[in-house]
């Protein structure tokens, strides 16, 4: 089984919602594959009317506090609510954009450990630190701080190599197989031998998934653009099931 999730950022709108609901119930879906989709808050509950049968429907990020104070967070609890199935956590734009911690992931993921819905924790180097051979090193340090006390429940990794996110730059198969292995290693020696589905992203695309994601260590794919497409996000999937 592979997993194929789609990360439509701040992009969609109601009328989005209709064109990709037409194309995506007229594709043929693999069925070795299953399929998921992180929407923004507004649009949860259309989509999970629309596609909860046929595609999993999350959302991209999650407030470290069960509740209190905090103007316009929304805390794990309201998420399970909405149903909603999974949800993003340290995605490298809410590291560099908004500041976020390893630490406040670490609180994010213990809140959403309170509920049924499944957590996507996304780690990953920057250009920077790939070019200066600190991928292992800094992969080590966000796996082991933002999992502190966390267990294997409801949990999923994602590798996403900041520099290929967007950029259309990306690794090559033997990288990609290479870090998700050693991701696999940190996380046995985290938690023991476990089954933790881990993803890798960063610019993927119908061309290239079957090359980046043949490896049997990588479970699946965390897509971006592509995953507003429809008939792309569809042909992702079967190109690596």
């Amino acid at each position: 089984m592979k997993y194929v999730f789609g990360n439509w950022k701040m992009n969609g709108s109601f009328d989005d919602i209709k064109k990709f609901k037409k194309e995506f119930f007229s594709l043929k879906l693999p069925k070795n594959t299953k399929f998921g989709i992180a929407v923004p808050f507004v649009y949860l509950q259309k989509m999970n009317e629309i596609f909860s049968k046929k595609c999993e429907i999350g959302v991209q990020n999650v407030g470290f506090a069960d509740f209190g104070e905090f103007t316009g967070e929304i805390s794990a609890k309201m998420l399970e609510d909405t149903k909603a199935k999974f949800c993003l956590v340290g995605h490298s734009e809410r590291r560099h954009k908004f500041g976020e911690t390893n630490e406040v992931v670490n609180q994010k993921l213990l809140s959403l450990q309170k509920t049924k819905t499944k957590a996507i924790l996304c780690v990953g180097e920057t250009k920077e630190e790939f070019e200066q051979k600190k991928t292992k090193k800094v992969l080590k340090t966000q796996l082991e701080k933002c999992l502190k006390n966390v267990g294997v429940k409801n949990l999923i990794v994602a590798y996403e190599p900041v520099w290929a996110i967007g950029t259309g730059l990306t690794p090559t198969a033997k990288i990609v197989e290479d870090t998700i292995l050693y991701v696999k290693k940190v996380l046995n020696q985290i938690f023991g031998e476990n089954e933790i589905l881990v993803l890798y992203g960063g610019s993927v695309k119908p061309e290239n998934a079957n090359a980046l994601l043949k490896s049997k260590a990588v479970d699946g794919a965390l897509v971006g653009g592509a995953s507003l497409d429809a008939k792309k996000f569809v042909e992702i999937g079967k190109n690596i099931a």
